[in-house]
């Protein structure tokens, strides 16, 4: 085994692997950017290297490993996991990449040459056509319509579309080679098949240097939006035993095909109504994030595999050894805004409670304190759960969702819960485009939406208690404060509410409906219990400036005191009637595309801010004149900041 490992990452999957490399008694490095130098996983490792050029810096994480004593480096997933110029680099500087060989890697990373390659060996693939070999036109006309086209090159649904009928696929071939080159470089196409509601299956492999190839059973990832994996599980509910056992046959085959070493993940496209109807998608050649849930039904640690891998051991088991046990589940926790289409969001933690107990799991970049900004990917975070069967593992996972505070950055975990709770879901009826389908309901249901009243009540009962205290006044429940009656409106929604009384016995109103009595106490630092119509909930608070953060149920909401009349009583961007200009995410402003003073008009682009990759831009209102400008290029801005405003011409 190696005395020290680099790991070229960052976030939950860095603080994960450092947790492996402390159990096995591994010095563990850390690399980190300007943006992470206060990141939970530098604190957490043995040693942290500044990269001045960021995490894609090869250069840099070479001279680190070097400079450090580190013998290997681990990859994570993301930035430099399947680069095989970087893991050709690491072996020519006599390091370890922990991961398989670069020609692996650029075998599997063309999805055409994948392909063939896998074909010959036997695997299943969808049918379908690639260039320069076959005219695309050509081959839909041969398979049939609808079929899906992809980009060789890419990945996570980039340039990927579904063409119904041969009138449209002239102008789906553009588009897709537009977003191919743009996106990967590489305008190569390939088309498919179009599966109808298809499921998405991975089987995990593993292989050593001696020729051991195994699989450790699949992982159901059909739960997606936008191409992205939001929740998996361990084992499918679909696959019976025979299916899984020749998935996983398959995925061996495949990982043999190309002669690879280390933890690898076959990923197949499976029809609903016919689960032996497999067939190969694409194979990657690094950890995955869900990885997880798979180590939850098998009892083995995949990083701890990779690293004896790496360091030249043989598989300690054979396939007839690997044991799957119970059910496994795990919901990715996003920096995002369901509300506002999943923007991402940002901000800093203000108090973070992690869920815990028997059988839970909490991947974690997470601390206090930190800053959650726009220069990175918005995972935060994975919770797990275990349970002997997959209604305990649901449902533990709930529960664990529940009993999460993140206070001070929006996040998904709201929707997730909402996900969890979908009949379909729970029925494990799943396909790919479920999400997109329940999406309004998941994001408007009673689990997603706006403030609920209650919340709103809460708020007031706690800002009021702060006032009568800051007045001099006692807020103590037993002497009560009384305040008379006063209104104040919240910021999220722009909603009025008033409180008459004393903390043991307010009237509330929110938006001129009656609440009924409430009362108000604290138990304990950052928590404040709200009895109000007869039930008692209990929250999580805390404060950033002006803005009270209350969390329940997994929930987080972020409420502003305003007085009535007060210009900042707005949210969400311009408002009818309202010439403000907000940003809709924490980010950096890209461009400004107008001056001040300039004549604008309804829709025209003023302002494009870029977050995590994702850009949004802006528009003009109303026609009318651009009477102030607060922003610049390069300008960094937080979420609802006034960009500009616009006022109507006189």
């Amino acid at each position: 085994m190696f005395t020290s490992v680099l790991i070229a990452n960052r976030g939950e999957i860095a603080v994960r692997i450092i947790r492996t490399l402390r159990a096995l008694g591994v010095r563990a490095v850390a690399v980190h950017s300007d943006a992470d130098r206060d990141a939970r996983h530098v604190r957490e490792a043995d040693l942290a290297v500044r990269l001045p050029r960021g995490y894609l810096d090869a250069d840099g994480i070479v001279e680190a490993a070097r400079t450090s004593g580190a013998e290997a480096i681990h990859p994570g997933y993301g930035f430099l996991a399947e680069n095989a110029a970087f893991a050709r680099r690491c072996a020519e500087e006599g390091l370890v990449f922990v991961g398989p060989t670069p020609e692996a890697i650029e075998a599997m990373g063309d999805k055409i040459r994948a392909k063939e390659t896998v074909a010959r060996a036997g695997v299943p693939v969808v049918p379908g056509g690639a260039e320069p070999r076959d005219d695309l036109t050509e081959a839909a006309g041969r398979i049939g319509f609808p079929v899906l086209i992809k980009p060789s090159a890419g990945g996570g649904g980039k340039g990927m579309l579904r063409v119904a009928s041969a009138e449209d696929l002239p102008a789906a071939i553009e588009s897709a080679r537009r977003t191919a080159v743009a996106a990967f470089g590489d305008g190569t196409l390939l088309l498919e098949r179009y599966v109808d509601g298809p499921r998405h299956i991975e089987i995990q492999v593993m292989a050593d240097a001696h020729g051991n190839v195994v699989h450790l059973g699949e992982r159901e990832c059909s739960l997606q939006r936008r191409h992205q994996k939001i929740v998996e599980e361990a084992p499918s509910p679909l696959l019976d035993d025979a299916t899984r056992a020749r998935m996983g046959a398959a995925a061996v085959e495949a990982a043999r095909s190309v002669g690879y070493v280390g933890a690898g993940t076959v990923e197949f496209i499976v029809p609903a109504a016919d689960p032996g109807g497999f067939s190969f998608m694409e194979m990657n050649t690094r950890l995955q994030v869900e990885h997880p849930v798979t180590e939850m039904v098998t009892g083995l640690d995949l990083v701890e595999l990779q690293l004896r891998i790496a360091s030249g051991e043989a598989l300690p088991f054979g396939q007839d050894e690997v044991r799957l046990r119970g059910h496994a589940a795990e919901a990715r926790v996003y920096a995002e805004d369901p509300a506002r289409d999943f923007l991402p969001t940002g901000g800093r933690i203000l108090a973070l409670r992690e869920p815990a107990g028997q059988g839970l799991r909490f991947d974690s970049g997470l601390a206090e304190g930190m800053v959650v900004g726009s220069d990175y990917d918005p995972m935060l975070a994975k919770a797990v759960a275990w349970a002997p069967d997959r209604a305990g593992a649901l449902a533990a996972l709930d529960r664990a969702l529940g009993s999460t505070v993140i206070l001070g950055v929006t996040t998904n975990v709201g929707f997730l819960r909402a996900l969890l709770a979908d009949p379909e879901v729970a029925a494990g009826r799943l396909d790919t485009g479920l999400v997109e389908r329940r999406l309004g309901d998941l994001v408007n249901g009673p689990a997603g939406g706006g403030v609920p009243d209650e919340v709103l009540a809460a708020a007031a009962l706690v800002f009021h208690a702060d006032f009568a205290g800051s007045a001099g006044g006692p807020w103590d429940v037993n002497d009560g404060w009384r305040i008379g009656e006063r209104a104040w409106t919240v910021h999220h929604l722009g909603v009025p509410v008033r409180i008459a009384g004393s903390a043991d016995g307010a009237e509330v109103e929110v938006n001129g409906r009656s609440l009924g009595r409430a009362r108000l106490t604290r138990p304990g630092d950052g928590e404040a219990v709200v009895s109000l119509g007869g039930v008692t909930r209990r929250y999580a608070v805390a404060r950033d400036r002006g803005t009270l953060w209350l969390a329940e149920g997994g929930r987080a909401w972020p409420v502003t005191r305003h007085e009535p009349g007060d210009p900042g009583d707005r949210a969400g961007g311009a408002l009818a009637g309202d010439g403000v200009l907000r940003s809709p995410m924490p980010g950096t402003v890209l461009l400004v595309k107008a001056a001040q003073g300039d004549r604008v008009t309804a829709g025209q682009p003023l302002v494009v801010v870029e977050a995590m990759k994702m850009e949004h831009t802006l528009t003009a209102p109303d026609d009318g004149v651009l009477a102030e400008l607060r922003v610049r290029p390069g300008q960094t801005v937080d979420l609802d900041a006034v960009l500009a405003v616009v006022t109507p011409c006189e």
